[in-house]
């Protein structure tokens, strides 16, 4: 994974985790792609941290900005603070008080703790090249989609035609470009493998129907095809399209 590289060569690739740098005063969210990691939004704690009410704030703050972008699919999130201090800590806790769900279902986010500051470009540029933020990266990640591996499992073994599961290209298109009537069964998740996305001769169609998925709110994954969903998903043809 090659971050942040000059604008000359601008490529973003395909989202890989959130970053969230949380510092004394503020917190800065990214969206990491496999060739760059975008600024999604600052939050600013607006009080103190020995305020309650004012952390609580904040923390409800980071989460109101995670939502879409859990909801677009990626669920692993690495928390990067300085060295010497209990932010990153604070924020899992309020988590965990306050939003169970996070943790809970076969859907459920991973969350990670780096030391280090992210809150400008060129920190997270420094963070993004060492190797214990990939060695991180990876192992948020792998989680990530073992849970995703989990529910595949689950559609592919039950008998309710509602949570089918589709198998190719043409499959999925005919899902997620169709409008769905109240009745029928609706995407959900569109997972295919990184060496599919890099290899297909079909790549027009691919993104044009990963841009309408993320449109129509279905949550999209690349999925690494060394892990183990990567390999289920190659068995199944490299492309799945999950509904509920």
């Amino acid at each position: 994974m090659n971050l942040l590289k000059p604008k000359a060569k601008y490529k973003r690739g395909y989202a890989v985790a959130t970053l969230i740098g949380i510092e004394e005063t503020n917190g800065v969210v990214w969206k990491v792609f496999s060739h760059v990691a975008k600024h999604e939004r600052t939050i600013t704690l607006n009080g103190s941290r020995d305020s309650v009410k004012s952390l609580y704030n904040f923390h409800e703050a980071i989460m109101n900005t995670l939502r879409p972008i859990l909801r677009e699919g990626v669920r692993s999130i690495i928390l990067a603070s300085p060295p010497r201090t209990s932010y990153s800590q604070e924020f899992v806790r309020h988590v965990r008080q306050h939003h169970a769900w996070l943790n809970q279902g076969p859907s459920k986010a991973m969350l990670s703790e780096i030391t280090g500051s992210a809150s400008t470009q060129s920190q997270v540029a420094a963070l993004t090249r060492t190797v214990a933020f990939h060695e991180l990266v990876d192992k948020t990640t792998l989680e990530e989609t073992e849970n995703l591996l989990d529910l595949l499992e689950k559609r592919l073994n039950t008998s309710n035609n509602k949570y089918a599961v589709l198998f190719s290209l043409g499959e999925a298109e005919g899902i997620v470009l169709k409008n769905q009537q109240p009745s029928e069964p609706e995407p959900e998740y569109l997972l295919l493998t990184d060496i599919y996305l890099a290899s297909t001769r079909q790549k027009s169609r691919l993104h044009r129907l990963m841009q309408i998925a993320a449109n129509r709110k279905v949550k999209t994954r690349i999925v690494n095809a060394e892990s183990p969903a990567g390999k289920r998903i190659t068995q199944l043809g490299g492309i799945v399209c999950l509904l509920h």
